[in-house]
């Protein structure tokens, strides 16, 4: 079984589709010919949901150049008294692009890491296999949107009135071992028989330099620029890193050389909300195909 995982990352989630795009250039397939099992968190759930319908990476790509600052236009400055961003833009970028579509009508297998705030649960949305709430028929685009709602910059998704729903990426920002988990229990797959492609949105290189301050409190944890008082996600984006990373060692322990990993260290950093640095994640994704291509030719031609 082959398997496609995405991380999530905000506006960094162009990296990826970056990466995917050259893939679909240089191969002249679409992505989800070569997999049989499509996973991705937060922004990496809007890529996994596209893939899984066959949407064409580069139309994803402009849909994110065209909706990322409109979805990242502040409402607020601190997200002290309501969040930092209205989801409406984004509602309406995912009811563009998943119109009316249920979650369940989707034919190939797609897994969605959401948290069930209400209950206070890790939940996955699947498109097959068990589900945890089988009397909520839901779509797609809050499936979607329910894993992209990051606590404090984005409101928590309502589902059907039952339960609301946030970011996966408070549990499984990659979500790597949520797939194997699935390949293993509900495919009967073994591990030799599993190999996955795990895509990162980029790692940061996040300062929290030693100061003489002792007490840490919010200005340190989420610094905020004067006088705009614009408040950087340092921890949210801290957080998601060391969660994808820790999942990356655990799956190459169990998987070894059928886990693929493939990220790039920015060199800086680069938050999730910062739309400004777009076109550089995107020459990124580009200059990253081209130095694991060869790995990633080995990885999608070798026999399923």
């Amino acid at each position: 079984m082959k398997i496609l995982c995405i991380d999530g990352g905000g506006i960094r989630g162009v990296f990826a589709i970056a990466i995917l795009k050259a893939m679909e250039d240089e191969y002249q397939q679409k992505i989800s010919s070569h997999f049989d099992l499509i996973a991705g968190t937060s922004t990496g759930s809007i890529v996994a949901a596209a893939i899984a319908l066959n949407t064409e990476m580069g139309a994803l790509l402009e849909l994110y150049l065209k909706y990322g600052k409109k979805i990242f236009l502040r409402e607020a400055k601190v997200g002290l008294f309501k969040s930092v961003y209205s989801d409406r833009q984004l509602r309406r970028l995912l009811k563009k692009s998943f119109g009316e579509m249920e979650l369940a009508e989707v034919s190939k297998p797609l897994l969605i890491p959401t948290v069930d705030l209400t209950h206070g649960k890790p939940y996955v949305h699947r498109s097959k296999g068990p589900s945890e709430m089988n009397d909520v028929s839901i779509k797609l685009w809050d499936a979607v949107l329910s894993s992209c709602s990051a606590p404090v910059y984005f409101p928590p998704n309502n589902i059907g009135n039952k339960y609301l729903s946030i970011d996966g990426g408070l549990w499984a920002n990659n979500p790597s071992l949520v797939s194997l988990t699935d390949a293993l229990h509900y495919y009967h797959e073994s591990l030799e028989s599993t190999n996955i492609l795990s895509i990162g949105t980029g790692k940061q290189n996040i300062d929290f330099s030693i100061d003489d301050e002792k007490y840490w409190g919010i200005k340190q944890w989420l610094p905020f620029e004067l006088p705009s008082l614009k408040v950087t996600p340092k921890l949210i984006d801290l957080a998601m890193d060391i969660s994808s990373e820790s999942v990356s060692y655990h799956c190459r322990l169990l998987l070894g050389d059928n886990y693929f990993r493939i990220n790039k260290d920015l060199g800086e950093e680069m938050p999730f909300d910062d739309v400004d640095y777009m076109d550089q994640l995107i020459q990124f994704g580009k200059e990253t195909f081209l130095a694991n291509q060869e790995e990633i030719e080995r990885f999608l031609f070798q026999p399923r």
